[in-house]
């Protein structure tokens, strides 16, 4: 064997570890606890435990280019280089932050040569993939097609939005779920006592506190270890508890904003349970999510918009003043701002909420586009044509015309919609609030015509 492909194969390990982040002394509590195998890696047992499709695979040392989709500290870079390191697979790795064509095709070069060094794969991991444009992920096609590199691509976004169908049919997705609270609670314990990567002793906390930090880590261990290592530099004699956790913290630093991307995945779901609560007439859940909304920093117009929309959408004409409720929260926020405009959305999703429901409105809308749509133009009845030429006139326009106002009740029997949809009802009110009454008196003013009724 040649002396460069030792030399190679050293300047590998050492590109290998560097990728991998070995951990020093120095390095961050978080960075230091990472599992270094399967048997280390705690949760994610529905993609992970015995007889799961991706724990075969790695034994196998047949894994398949993967999309790690799921929220931050879930364990997507961790699985990464353990798969690495147990398939014995070079390790290549590209933040889509910083990274660009250039910096793919450098990584794909060294992959080939350790292809043809070493016959050994080599895994490109690339963090953040959702953030690569199109041509970005056209580059990496051909060489996940020919197998020079096993792709492992780590996103937050649902890839299905993100990735270009071409990449995504070249891979498995698999999805990793928040981190139960029992998972976070073993890596808390683990990180207390390890002597060598972890805090060994020098930190105590009672189970009640550990247990309170796991509930308020969000499933993230990242984040859940870096609040640990955050009380440790208060430092404590005895056993902390809660109390004494939450004062070590607001001494070490400010409290975290809880994890709400608003341009990301984790927005369309909050505020889809928003929308879906306030429809369902719960309050509670409304005020909850309008929480998190604020908390992680949601426009407040944006959240008005959506309650000015709902007010027509749910409720509608069951209670009309929701509309009114809804337009002068929406003026209140442009006009108090934050975070007085808190207690103005709070009026305005507890009014709504407890609204009677009605969708008939938004039915009706999309029933008449649909039939406006399958019918065409109809002809507009001669009747109610507008006569503003004598030969209009002469024609027939506006002739049998019946002026409400000169009826009996301010109705006039007569038809208005075209002849071939005579007797059509694309308003049904409920019986809900002020739509019952409304329903009652349609009935009363707007019985069914017969198709093809002429009016007199």
């Amino acid at each position: 064997m040649s002396s460069d492909l030792f030399d190679y194969a050293d300047q590998e390990t050492q590109s290998l570890s560097r990728n991998l982040g070995v951990e020093g002394p120095r390095s961050p509590l978080a960075h230091r606890m990472r599992p270094r195998s399967l048997e280390e890696f705690i949760g994610q047992e529905k993609v992970l435990g015995l007889g799961k499709p991706l724990r075969q695979w790695i034994a196998a040392d047949r894994v398949p280019s993967l999309i790690l989709w799921g929220p931050p500290g879930t364990g997507k870079t961790t699985l990464a280089q353990i798969i690495a390191g147990q398939t014995k697979a070079g390790f290549e790795s590209l933040s889509a932050v910083l990274s660009g064509v250039k910096e793919i095709k450098e990584s794909v070069a060294r992959a080939r040569e350790i292809l043809r060094m070493s016959r050994r794969r080599t895994i490109l991991f690339i963090d953040e993939i959702h953030r690569f444009n199109k041509s970005q992920q056209d580059a990496l096609l051909p060489h996940v097609e020919d197998g020079t590199v096993t792709l492992i691509g780590a996103t937050t976004e649902n890839p299905s939005f993100e990735l270009n169908s071409a990449l995504l049919s070249r891979a498995r997705v698999i999805r990793l779920e928040r981190l139960g609270v029992e998972s976070l609670v073993q890596i808390i314990q683990l990180a207390l006592q390890d002597p060598e990567r972890g805090l060994g002793g020098f930190l105590k906390l009672v189970p009640d506190a550990i247990r309170w930090l796991a509930e308020t880590s969000e499933g993230d261990a990242r984040r859940a270890l870096t609040t640990l290592e955050n009380i440790s530099l208060v430092g404590s004699q005895i056993p902390m508890g809660i109390e004494q956790v939450q004062q070590a913290l607001e001494s070490a630093l400010e409290r975290q904003p809880i994890p709400y991307d608003k341009l990301g995945e984790e927005h369309y779901n909050v505020i889809s349970a928003f929308i879906k609560s306030i429809r369902d007439s719960d309050p509670h859940a409304g005020l909850y999510y309008l929480a998190r909304m604020l908390e992680g920093g949601e426009d407040p117009l944006f959240i008005a918009r959506r309650l000015v929309i709902l007010a027509s959408e749910d409720i509608s004409n069951a209670d009309p003043r929701a509309i009114q409720v809804a337009i002068s929260v929406k003026d209140a926020v442009e006009f108090v701002g934050m975070p007085e405009a808190r207690i103005n959305l709070a009026q305005a999703v507890t009014y709504l909420a407890m609204a009677p429901k009605s969708n008939a409105s938004y039915q009706g809308i999309n029933e008449a586009i649909a039939e406006v749509r399958r019918s065409g133009a109809l002809p507009v009845p001669m009747h109610l044509r507008n006569a503003v030429t004598g030969l209009m006139r002469k024609e027939g326009y506006g002739q049998g015309y019946r002026y409400a106002h000169s009826e009996a009740g301010a109705r006039a029997r007569q038809t208005h919609l075209p002849e071939a949809l005579i007797g059509r009802r694309f308003y049904q009110p409920k019986e809900s609030g002020l739509e019952k009454q409304i329903k009652d008196r349609l009935d009363q003013l707007n019985p069914d015509f017969e198709v093809g009724k002429k009016t007199t």
